[in-house]
């Protein structure tokens, strides 16, 4: 404690083990792809359209390298363009953490496309399982945020404020790494599962997919209103932040999505439901 205000003291290493460090920020990833990889297979069962468990199964080494890649690219180009210029070899320290989500969609965007291109399968069959299962991995990475002591909130003075040695002082601020845990992760991932399951989200192709990206854009630009900018807001309009610009075509491209998908008719089973194998 430091004038009443709790320190963050939290140790981002969990195990080491000679010189191999396993890191929490690199369990969170390892553990949400993991689990995103099974439930996204057992999604693959119920959907309509042309995807089977086998495709989901071999998507899971894309997704890896699109979110690594595209989120390394992205926290460099989007936040300190610089350091890439200058010290190249940053990109490659994945174990120090720094992801851009926005990058990593991207990414992960550009691979889905690649596949569903080369497997010759629906793109939204695609899409639809990842962004279904995305707000759990999107959890576990903000809570490794906070455990990294990274990312930072806004000075404030409410009673649950945190100071972050990483922030360059003890000063009281919010934890906002987790309010986005709790709204781009885990309500988000409520909202995703009741479209799904309740209302059989797969069966219109890309309403998922819009829904995610709103669901997301929403939140992420809700707790930009309490996370420290990383680019300085003097800059930008209306004391908007550089997450909030960056969400605002999600937002625009999922309200695109979600209308098309409400407007065309249901997709009817394109494929049998057991037996079948992916080319």
């Amino acid at each position: 404690m430091e004038n009443g205000v709790w320190v963050h003291d939290l140790d981002p290493v969990l195990i080491s083990i000679g010189p191999f460090d396993l890191r929490w920020y690199a369990l969170a990833y390892i553990f949400g792809l993991v689990v995103g990889w099974v439930w996204g297979m057992r999604l693959a069962d119920t959907s309509p359209l042309a995807i089977t468990r086998q495709h989901v199964d071999r998507f899971l080494t894309w997704a890896v390298i699109g979110v690594i890649v595209g989120g390394r690219l992205g926290a460099f180009l989007f936040y300190a363009p610089h350091i890439l210029i200058e010290q190249p070899l940053q990109v490659f320290k994945v174990w120090e953490g720094g992801m851009s989500f926005h990058g990593g969609i991207l990414g992960v965007t550009t691979a889905m496309v690649l596949f569903a291109r080369m497997n010759k399968i629906p793109l939204f069959s695609l899409t639809d399982i990842i962004a279904t299962v995305a707000p759990f991995g999107i959890l576990l990475g903000r809570i490794a945020n906070f455990i990294n002591g990274e990312h930072w909130g806004r000075l404030t003075e409410v009673s649950w404020a945190m100071a972050f040695p990483r922030s360059g002082d003890l000063l009281p601020r919010h934890p906002s790494q987790l309010y986005e845990a709790a709204m781009e992760g885990a309500i988000l991932l409520i909202v995703m599962f009741v479209v799904v399951r309740r209302f059989n989200g797969l069966s219109r192709p890309g309403l998922p997919t819009g829904i995610f990206l709103m669901g997301y854009a929403i939140a992420r630009a809700t707790g930009e209103v309490f996370r420290e900018p990383e680019v300085l807001t003097s800059v930008l309009p209306f004391g908007t932040t550089w997450g909030q610009w960056l969400s605002l075509p999600m937002l625009l491209g999922g309200a695109y999505l979600v209308h098309r998908a409400l407007h065309r008719p249901k997709a009817e089973p394109a494929k049998p439901r057991k037996g079948k194998t992916a080319a």
